[in-house]
């Protein structure tokens, strides 16, 4: 990927909660014809089945899920502070309804796999799906939850994917 180096996953640097959960991410799944992302502020990075892993948890009715069980990979996109607009825009409208990427601002680029990314991230992790289950309300042990994070009964679907690659920016000179 032009503009790009590969970094090994446990050379990543940062605070991936701070990522996650304030910066937030943008999950893209598709391929070179037709692909979707949605903002995310929900996910993990961590170690599971002996592998570099991230987590994501997406609502059913995001339209960006037909294109993530549709495909074998998905990017998450970290975005600079400078994208908060576009990634605000991204978190509200539908692809379904819209071209959201282009009305965002934003241009799509493919990894070298040819798995759709949000040019200009800072940061862009290619990962490949291992598991997919979805929340349940038996599963909660406190129930609390279901009221204040699920009044539409519209649990999230948890993906497991391997991070495959991790791409970080090369500052222009």
């Amino acid at each position: 990927m032009k503009g790009y180096s590969v970094v090994p996953v446990d050379k990543m640097e940062g605070n991936v909660v701070d990522r996650i959960s304030n910066q937030w991410m943008l999950v893209t799944a598709g391929d070179g014809e037709k692909c979707d992302t949605m903002t995310a502020s929900w996910g993990g990075i961590g170690f599971v089945w002996g592998t570099p892993a991230a987590t994501v948890y997406i609502r059913p009715q995001r339209y960006t899920r037909e294109f993530i069980d549709a495909r074998e990979r998905l990017t998450l996109s970290f975005m600079g502070e400078e994208f908060r607009q576009a990634l605000t825009y991204c978190g509200s409208h539908s692809g379904r309804n819209e071209d959201k990427i282009a009305n965002a601002g934003l241009s799509v680029g493919l990894t070298p796999e040819g798995t759709p990314f949000i040019e200009g991230a800072e940061l862009v992790m290619e990962c490949r799906k291992l598991y997919r289950d979805r929340f349940g309300p038996a599963e909660f042990l406190d129930k609390t939850l279901i009221d204040v994070w699920y009044p539409e009964q519209d649990f999230h679907y948890i993906y497991i994917c391997a991070i495959e690659r991790i791409y970080v920016r090369i500052p222009e000179q």
